[in-house]
Protein backbone atom coordinates (compact mmCIF):
# COMPACT_ATOMS: atom_id res chain seq x y z
CA UNK A 1 0.00 0.00 0.00
CA UNK A 2 1.21 3.32 -1.14
CA UNK A 3 0.51 6.18 0.88
CA UNK A 4 0.79 9.93 0.38
CA UNK A 5 -0.34 12.65 2.68
CA UNK A 6 -3.87 12.03 3.93
CA UNK A 7 -5.82 15.24 1.91
CA UNK A 8 -9.79 14.57 1.11
CA UNK A 9 -8.43 13.37 -2.81
CA UNK A 10 -5.70 11.01 -1.49
CA UNK A 11 -5.85 7.54 -3.54
CA UNK A 12 -4.38 4.64 -1.86
CA UNK A 13 -3.52 1.42 -3.99
CA UNK A 14 -4.26 -1.97 -1.68
CA UNK A 15 -4.49 -5.58 -2.53
CA UNK A 16 -6.65 -7.32 -0.79
CA UNK A 17 -7.20 -10.92 0.22
CA UNK A 18 -10.89 -11.52 1.02
CA UNK A 19 -12.83 -14.50 2.27
CA UNK A 20 -15.35 -16.27 0.09
CA UNK A 21 -17.62 -13.04 0.29
CA UNK A 22 -14.92 -11.52 -2.30
CA UNK A 23 -11.97 -12.79 -4.39
CA UNK A 24 -8.49 -10.99 -4.15
CA UNK A 25 -7.94 -7.86 -6.28
CA UNK A 26 -5.99 -4.61 -6.28
CA UNK A 27 -8.13 -1.98 -5.40
CA UNK A 28 -7.84 1.87 -6.10
CA UNK A 29 -9.25 3.09 -2.75
CA UNK A 30 -9.36 6.82 -1.23
CA UNK A 31 -8.94 7.68 2.45
CA UNK A 32 -12.02 8.66 2.76
CA UNK A 33 -12.61 4.64 2.27
CA UNK A 34 -10.11 3.32 3.93
CA UNK A 35 -10.66 5.50 7.20
CA UNK A 36 -14.36 4.68 6.74
CA UNK A 37 -14.12 0.44 6.72
CA UNK A 38 -11.10 0.81 9.33
CA UNK A 39 -13.42 3.12 11.37
CA UNK A 40 -16.33 0.89 11.58
CA UNK A 41 -14.64 -2.39 12.08
CA UNK A 42 -13.68 -0.74 15.52
CA UNK A 43 -17.49 -0.03 16.35
CA UNK A 44 -17.90 -3.92 16.55
CA UNK A 45 -19.86 -4.95 19.69
CA UNK A 46 -20.80 -1.25 20.51
CA UNK A 47 -24.47 -0.28 20.85
CA UNK A 48 -24.96 3.37 20.90
CA UNK A 49 -22.59 5.65 19.24
CA UNK A 50 -22.62 9.58 19.18
CA UNK A 51 -22.09 10.58 15.30
CA UNK A 52 -21.03 13.26 13.46
CA UNK A 53 -21.52 14.32 9.77
CA UNK A 54 -18.75 12.85 7.65
CA UNK A 55 -16.29 10.22 7.83
CA UNK A 56 -18.39 8.90 11.38
CA UNK A 57 -21.77 9.23 9.50
CA UNK A 58 -19.96 6.85 6.53
CA UNK A 59 -18.20 4.14 9.46
CA UNK A 60 -22.08 4.06 11.28
CA UNK A 61 -23.60 2.97 8.46
CA UNK A 62 -20.97 0.59 7.52
CA UNK A 63 -21.01 -0.91 11.10
CA UNK A 64 -24.84 -1.10 11.00
CA UNK A 65 -24.39 -3.48 7.67
CA UNK A 66 -21.26 -5.40 9.08
CA UNK A 67 -19.68 -5.75 12.55
CA UNK A 68 -22.65 -4.29 14.71
CA UNK A 69 -26.64 -4.64 13.56
CA UNK A 70 -28.17 -3.40 16.56
CA UNK A 71 -25.89 -0.02 16.34
CA UNK A 72 -27.99 2.77 17.61
CA UNK A 73 -26.57 5.98 15.71
CA UNK A 74 -27.28 9.57 17.94
CA UNK A 75 -26.87 12.94 16.39
CA UNK A 76 -26.23 16.06 17.62
CA UNK A 77 -29.67 17.60 16.57
CA UNK A 78 -31.38 15.49 19.12
CA UNK A 79 -32.10 12.13 16.55
CA UNK A 80 -32.13 8.79 18.37
CA UNK A 81 -32.30 5.81 16.74
CA UNK A 82 -31.72 6.97 13.07
CA UNK A 83 -32.40 4.93 10.27
CA UNK A 84 -31.94 7.68 7.26
CA UNK A 85 -32.80 6.31 3.78
CA UNK A 86 -29.86 8.12 2.42
CA UNK A 87 -26.91 9.66 4.38
CA UNK A 88 -28.04 12.70 5.25
CA UNK A 89 -25.68 16.03 4.37
CA UNK A 90 -25.71 17.74 7.88
CA UNK A 91 -27.04 17.15 11.46
CA UNK A 92 -30.37 18.60 10.87
CA UNK A 93 -31.10 16.91 7.18
CA UNK A 94 -35.10 16.28 7.38
CA UNK A 95 -33.97 12.60 6.63
CA UNK A 96 -32.49 11.74 9.81
CA UNK A 97 -36.00 12.13 11.48
CA UNK A 98 -38.12 9.72 9.04
CA UNK A 99 -37.96 6.23 10.87
CA UNK A 100 -36.16 7.76 13.99
CA UNK A 101 -36.90 6.04 17.41
CA UNK A 102 -36.95 9.79 19.12
CA UNK A 103 -36.14 13.19 18.43
CA UNK A 104 -35.41 14.80 21.47
CA UNK A 105 -34.84 18.41 22.42
CA UNK A 106 -31.16 19.75 22.75
CA UNK A 107 -31.52 19.89 26.47
CA UNK A 108 -32.96 16.36 26.77
CA UNK A 109 -30.56 15.16 24.47
CA UNK A 110 -27.22 16.52 26.46
CA UNK A 111 -28.86 16.51 30.49
CA UNK A 112 -30.22 13.19 29.81
CA UNK A 113 -28.74 11.07 27.14
CA UNK A 114 -25.03 12.54 26.96
CA UNK A 115 -24.64 13.40 30.75
CA UNK A 116 -26.83 10.24 31.75
CA UNK A 117 -24.30 8.02 30.56
CA UNK A 118 -26.31 6.30 28.00
CA UNK A 119 -23.45 6.70 24.72
CA UNK A 120 -20.59 3.94 24.47
CA UNK A 121 -18.51 5.73 21.75
CA UNK A 122 -18.23 9.02 20.80
CA UNK A 123 -16.74 10.04 17.43
CA UNK A 124 -15.00 13.44 17.19
CA UNK A 125 -12.94 14.95 14.75
CA UNK A 126 -10.24 17.15 15.21
CA UNK A 127 -7.11 19.70 13.68
CA UNK A 128 -4.83 18.99 16.43
CA UNK A 129 -4.09 16.13 18.66
CA UNK A 130 -1.73 15.67 21.95
CA UNK A 131 -0.39 12.77 23.23
CA UNK A 132 -3.25 12.46 25.82
CA UNK A 133 -6.23 12.50 23.66
CA UNK A 134 -6.43 16.07 24.17
CA UNK A 135 -8.44 17.88 20.79
CA UNK A 136 -8.02 21.52 18.94
CA UNK A 137 -11.00 22.10 16.35
CA UNK A 138 -10.74 26.29 17.10
CA UNK A 139 -7.46 27.95 15.79
CA UNK A 140 -3.92 26.78 14.03
CA UNK A 141 -1.38 29.25 15.13
CA UNK A 142 -2.13 32.05 17.24
CA UNK A 143 -5.09 32.85 19.08
CA UNK A 144 -5.49 36.55 17.82
CA UNK A 145 -3.99 35.82 14.60
CA UNK A 146 -4.39 32.38 13.69
CA UNK A 147 -3.31 31.14 10.49
CA UNK A 148 -6.53 28.86 10.54
CA UNK A 149 -9.93 29.71 12.46
CA UNK A 150 -11.90 26.62 13.25
CA UNK A 151 -15.40 25.73 13.72
CA UNK A 152 -15.44 25.06 17.91
CA UNK A 153 -16.27 22.87 19.76
CA UNK A 154 -20.02 22.40 19.16
CA UNK A 155 -21.09 19.31 21.31
CA UNK A 156 -17.48 18.03 21.08
CA UNK A 157 -16.45 19.17 24.93
CA UNK A 158 -19.72 17.06 25.90
CA UNK A 159 -18.99 14.26 24.01
CA UNK A 160 -15.68 13.71 25.34
CA UNK A 161 -16.48 13.81 28.96
CA UNK A 162 -19.57 11.71 28.81
CA UNK A 163 -19.29 9.21 26.35
CA UNK A 164 -17.82 5.79 27.84
CA UNK A 165 -14.93 6.17 25.36
CA UNK A 166 -13.93 8.36 22.15
CA UNK A 167 -12.56 6.98 18.70
CA UNK A 168 -10.95 9.76 16.57
CA UNK A 169 -10.83 10.02 12.82
CA UNK A 170 -7.99 11.90 11.33
CA UNK A 171 -7.33 12.25 8.05
CA UNK A 172 -4.27 14.27 8.42
CA UNK A 173 -1.29 12.07 9.82
CA UNK A 174 1.77 14.93 10.18
CA UNK A 175 3.93 16.68 13.06
CA UNK A 176 1.27 19.75 12.92
CA UNK A 177 -1.62 17.51 13.40
CA UNK A 178 -0.40 15.12 16.09
CA UNK A 179 1.51 17.35 17.91
CA UNK A 180 3.26 17.80 21.62
CA UNK A 181 1.54 21.01 22.45
CA UNK A 182 -1.67 22.11 21.15
CA UNK A 183 -2.37 25.33 19.40
CA UNK A 184 -5.21 25.45 21.32
CA UNK A 185 -7.14 22.84 24.04
CA UNK A 186 -11.01 22.95 22.43
CA UNK A 187 -11.54 19.60 24.29
CA UNK A 188 -9.81 18.37 26.91
CA UNK A 189 -9.73 14.45 27.89
CA UNK A 190 -10.26 12.81 31.25
CA UNK A 191 -6.51 14.00 32.23
CA UNK A 192 -6.57 17.42 31.53
CA UNK A 193 -9.64 17.48 32.69
CA UNK A 194 -8.92 15.86 36.72
CA UNK A 195 -6.01 18.07 36.78
CA UNK A 196 -8.40 20.72 36.82
CA UNK A 197 -10.62 19.38 39.34
CA UNK A 198 -13.44 18.22 37.04
CA UNK A 199 -14.18 14.32 37.23
CA UNK A 200 -15.29 13.42 33.38
CA UNK A 201 -17.43 10.05 32.98
CA UNK A 202 -15.56 8.49 30.40
CA UNK A 203 -12.38 7.01 29.23
CA UNK A 204 -11.14 9.92 27.14
CA UNK A 205 -10.10 9.20 23.76
CA UNK A 206 -9.11 5.42 23.08
CA UNK A 207 -8.82 5.31 19.40
CA UNK A 208 -7.45 7.29 16.47
CA UNK A 209 -8.00 5.92 12.86
CA UNK A 210 -5.56 7.78 10.76
CA UNK A 211 -3.98 6.54 7.03
CA UNK A 212 -0.76 5.55 8.96
CA UNK A 213 -2.54 2.98 10.99
CA UNK A 214 -4.19 3.06 14.77
CA UNK A 215 -3.28 4.98 17.99
CA UNK A 216 -4.71 3.96 21.17
CA UNK A 217 -5.01 3.88 25.10
CA UNK A 218 -6.64 2.29 27.74
CA UNK A 219 -7.92 5.44 29.44
CA UNK A 220 -6.55 8.19 32.34
CA UNK A 221 -2.83 7.79 32.92
CA UNK A 222 -2.32 6.40 29.82
CA UNK A 223 -1.15 7.81 26.51
CA UNK A 224 -1.72 7.07 22.82
CA UNK A 225 0.39 4.32 21.53
CA UNK A 226 0.51 2.55 18.20
CA UNK A 227 -0.90 -0.47 17.96
CA UNK A 228 -1.31 -1.09 14.34
CA UNK A 229 -0.29 0.09 11.11
CA UNK A 230 -1.59 -0.27 7.80
CA UNK A 231 -0.13 -2.67 4.87
CA UNK A 232 3.26 -1.06 3.24
CA UNK A 233 3.73 1.49 6.30
CA UNK A 234 6.89 1.04 9.07
CA UNK A 235 6.13 1.94 12.73
CA UNK A 236 9.58 4.50 11.86
CA UNK A 237 6.97 6.11 9.10
CA UNK A 238 4.55 6.93 11.72
CA UNK A 239 7.00 7.94 14.10
CA UNK A 240 8.07 10.90 12.02
CA UNK A 241 4.73 11.51 11.45
CA UNK A 242 3.89 12.35 14.67
CA UNK A 243 5.04 15.43 16.37
CA UNK A 244 6.04 13.17 19.89
CA UNK A 245 8.09 11.06 21.17
CA UNK A 246 5.50 8.01 19.92
CA UNK A 247 4.95 4.88 22.42
CA UNK A 248 5.01 1.77 20.01
CA UNK A 249 2.95 -1.26 21.56
CA UNK A 250 4.88 -4.31 21.92
CA UNK A 251 2.94 -6.08 19.02
CA UNK A 252 2.30 -3.78 16.39
CA UNK A 253 -0.66 -5.78 14.44
CA UNK A 254 -0.70 -4.85 10.39
CA UNK A 255 -5.06 -3.71 9.65
CA UNK A 256 -6.43 -5.89 7.10
CA UNK A 257 -6.98 -3.74 4.19
CA UNK A 258 -10.71 -3.51 3.08
CA UNK A 259 -12.30 -5.71 1.51
CA UNK A 260 -14.19 -6.37 -1.45
CA UNK A 261 -17.51 -6.58 -0.18
CA UNK A 262 -16.83 -3.69 2.29
CA UNK A 263 -16.02 -1.29 -0.59
CA UNK A 264 -19.17 -2.59 -2.40
CA UNK A 265 -21.33 -2.04 0.76
CA UNK A 266 -19.41 1.56 1.40
CA UNK A 267 -19.67 2.59 -2.35
CA UNK A 268 -23.34 0.98 -3.39
CA UNK A 269 -24.96 1.00 -0.14
CA UNK A 270 -24.15 3.44 2.21
CA UNK A 271 -23.31 6.34 -0.23
CA UNK A 272 -23.74 5.39 -3.83
CA UNK A 273 -24.12 9.41 -4.49
CA UNK A 274 -20.96 10.42 -2.61
CA UNK A 275 -22.22 12.76 -0.61
CA UNK A 276 -18.81 11.79 1.37
CA UNK A 277 -16.94 9.73 -0.26
CA UNK A 278 -14.21 11.25 -2.52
Amino acid sequence: MTTTAPDAGTTVSVTSTTSTTSTTSATSVTSSELLSVVASRELAARRTVFAGIGLPTLATELAHLTVAPEIEVVYESGVCGAHPSHLPETIADAVLISGAEAVLSMPALFGYVLQGGHIDVGFLGAAQIDRWGNLNTSVIGDWERPEVRLPGSGGGVEVMANSREVFVVMRRHDPRSFTEFLDFCTTPGPDRALAEGIRPLGAGVTRVITELGILAREGVGDQLRLVATHPGVTVDQVRAATGWELAVADRVATVPPPTAAELRLLREDVDPGRVYLR
